[in-house]
């Protein structure tokens, strides 16, 4: 019996792979990993890149056969061209004040939201935060009808203010900063600041507010990138050229005759800089602000 088990024991001995070939499998596994992120990034960004290269070239070496990577020599030209067709600063004026007035007030009524929802109580709470929750999955195309409606009846058609006022307070939001509440702002906090005299605002604005300023940044971040990139909203509100935003600028040039298309990447790429530089100074806070309300709740 005791040579049966020796031997048995001598056999998985041989089987079990040994130091060395795991560390050699770790490191495989890291080099495939790390080669596939390499390409999924360059997938990512070829196409920013492709409309910056377009951007210095005419129409016909556009659409001349084959592929090059080499700048041309039309860039002022496309610039000159991208002035004409449409006002593209107005618009890019137009994007900048939809954005920036939108993501402020979003950030003030979400996270008055969140706050509600992770401290109080009240009836029918679970069922409304669970109603806000599942709003998520309605696909937005369908709620086009009724937010035209509803705008056409408030007179506010062609006007700024029905592109981002209803899209100020957005489930995501609140979620967001109620799970951050939850997750870092412990509750004893909240009622020595009471104990203290501090009424309910004066709670919010000078004790919670400085503490959700990482969940904050991550959805000034969201909310910034997502009145940017608005298109069926402006399109279906907004008639008026002066009060067009860029990427409807953009898309109203692209059925004339002869587009030129050469002003048209000129344009594209010049919209997307502000998005790249809001990534670039505050990627590392988005990313802590969407972890900070995985620990609980």
């Amino acid at each position: 019996m005791t040579t049966l088990t020796h031997n048995s024991n001598a056999v998985m001995a041989k089987l079990k792979p040994s130091d060395r070939t795991v560390e050699l499998l770790v490191k495989a596994l890291m080099v495939l990993l790390a080669a596939i992120l390499i390409v999924s990034a360059i997938i990512t960004v070829f196409p920013f890149i492709w409309s910056a290269l377009l951007s210095t070239r005419d129409r016909s070496e556009i659409f001349g056969t084959g592929i090059s990577f080499a700048i041309g020599d039309s860039l002022a030209i496309n610039y000159a061209k991208l002035q004409e067709i449409m006002p593209f600063w107005q618009a890019m004026f137009n994007s900048v004040y939809v954005a920036f007035v939108g993501t402020t007030i979003s950030l003030l009524f979400c996270s008055m939201g969140g706050y509600a929802f992770a401290v109080h109580k009240f009836k029918g709470k679970n069922i409304l935060f669970g109603m806000l929750v599942g709003s998520m999955m309605i696909p937005p195309v369908l709620s086009l009808i009724p937010y035209f409606m509803i705008v056409k009846f408030l007179g506010l058609l062609d006007n700024h203010v029905a592109v981002w006022l209803p899209f100020t307070t957005t489930p995501f939001g609140i979620f967001l900063m109620r799970q951050h509440v939850v997750a870092s702002i412990p509750r004893e906090l909240l009622e020595a600041a009471k104990l203290d005299g501090a009424g309910e605002l004066r709670t919010y604005w000078s004790v919670v507010l400085p503490l959700m300023k990482p969940a904050l940044a991550t959805l000034a971040i969201v909310q910034f990138v997502f009145f940017w990139n608005m298109f069926m909203q402006p399109l279906v509100v907004l008639n008026s050229p002066e009060n067009y935003v860029i990427t409807q600028a953009l898309r109203s040039v692209q059925g004339i005759p002869n587009t030129p298309w050469g002003a048209v990447m000129l344009g594209t790429t010049i919209s997307i800089l502000p998005l790249v530089v809001t990534y670039l100074f505050a990627s590392k806070q988005m990313i802590s602000g969407l972890t900070s309300g995985a620990v609980k709740g």
